[in-house]
């Protein structure tokens, strides 16, 4: 509608002028020349197949694009996954959840029992996640039981976790692993003793759902895995932006919902 109405204004302007030249400029005589109404409805005529064929293939372009642009999203999706199951499963994680568990044989072999099942836990949900894009925060929380029990049994009380459900937004969507990635590099960055805790929480409100600790940096800081920019990557493929705030007590990324 916009642009015939802009084909409209177009030609109206065209004849108008023509008409001047023509007649008040040049002084020819209107007699045996069409009329105004006719030369108008010539030139729509003429022009509207021609703004057709342009709409058209600015659709068809459009059409291509937008497949283009699935096309490579789904890649990114699929490295995501990839590289995210890559991180879980190497030798350093695989280690420090071995050494705690042949510990544990040994002490305790209740809580090794439980820390093979959480362990079994956590790697059967990332291995759930090929087909899934994004999960519900609920499903995302529950995973993350599994990950702060092994997380427990590596650093006993070396560290506080919370979480506060503000809003019922449980239901709400967020892309998997989000909340292990972000508390993965909350060790990884910082340190955790029982003199100075390492205090996690998780705030759930009715637009973002908030992961913050306090800072305490480590001096042995593992630079592999995956960071900040990879989750930042993967909520702009879906239009949202992640808020991070780093002050100098905490540490706070704020991950914005994908409703359903």
């Amino acid at each position: 509608m916009a642009d015939i109405t802009g084909l409209v204004v177009i030609c109206l302007i065209i004849l108008c002028l023509f008409n001047y030249v023509i007649y008040d400029v040049l002084l020819i005589s209107e007699e045996g020349l069409p009329s105004f109404l006719v030369k108008f409805a010539f030139a729509m005529t003429n022009n509207i197949p021609i703004l057709l064929s342009f709409e058209l293939i600015y659709y068809f372009q459009s059409e291509q694009k937008a497949i283009a642009d699935s096309e490579i999203a789904k890649r990114r999706v699929l490295l995501f996954q990839h590289e995210t199951l890559r991180a879980q499963i190497n030798p350093h994680f695989l280690f420090n959840s071995l050494n705690v568990l042949s510990s544990l044989i040994y002490i305790n072999q209740e809580n090794a029992n439980k820390f093979t099942k959480a362990l079994s836990k956590t790697y059967r949900y990332v291995l759930s996640l090929t087909q899934q894009p994004v999960v519900s925060v609920t499903e995302e929380l529950d995973a993350l039981d599994s990950y702060i029990f092994l997380m427990r049994m590596r650093f006993e009380n070396a560290f506080t976790f919370t979480v506060n459900k503000i809003s019922s937004s449980e239901q709400h969507k967020i892309i998997p692993l989000t909340l292990q990635l972000l508390i993965e590099n909350a060790f990884k960055h910082n340190k955790a003793t029982e003199e100075s805790l390492l205090n996690i929480k998780i705030n759930v409100d009715s637009e973002y759902i908030t992961v913050e600790n306090n800072i305490q940096p480590s001096h042995d800081v593992d630079k592999g895995g995956i960071g900040l920019k990879y989750i930042t990557q993967q909520y702009k493929l879906y239009g949202k932006d992640v808020v991070v705030d780093h002050t100098t007590q905490l540490f706070i990324v704020k991950i914005p919902f994908i409703k359903s």
